[in-house]
């Protein structure tokens, strides 16, 4: 999601993929819809993979670091980074809840909390025109 809450792009995936499956294409596929500097990312995408994608797109990845016990992912381990970040990635990751907010009105405002349709393309066409309302309503509130 872009600033005032916009998504920009969305993927659908079944319950057994991780989302950090999916980072890669999805940064591939919004760097060719929107110019952006920042991939903010919670610490269930720390991956070099990962970071190493959205630095070849020129944009900086802001992702919490996940502390492994264990490897528990075939993606490579984690980069070690600074441990403190600078007060702008600071403010960028802070934004990252109104993702999760994002997704929460999707799935209870324009949802009804339940998908009751059965096949991939009808839960396809369902969950899009979710992120269809969900788009039109942020750019309506952006312009009161």
């Amino acid at each position: 999601m872009a600033d005032g809450n916009i998504p920009i792009g969305a993927l659908i995936t079944g319950a057994s993929v991780y989302d950090s499956q999916v980072a890669i294409p999805l940064i591939h596929m919004t760097s060719g819809r929107v110019v952006y500097l920042y991939d903010v990312m919670d610490s269930a995408y720390d991956a070099k993979a990962i970071r190493t994608a959205s630095l070849e797109k020129n944009h900086q990845p802001v992702i919490h670091l996940h502390t492994r016990a264990k490897p528990k992912t075939q993606l490579p381990c984690r980069v070690n980074l600074p441990p403190e970040w600078d007060p702008a990635e600071k403010e960028r990751y802070k934004i990252r809840t109104t993702v999760e907010r994002g997704f929460s009105r999707i799935k209870d405002e324009f949802l009804s909390g339940q998908i009751r349709v059965r096949g991939a393309k009808k839960v396809m066409a369902r969950m899009m025109f979710g992120v269809l309302a969900l788009t039109v309503d942020q750019l309506l509130r952006l312009h009161r």
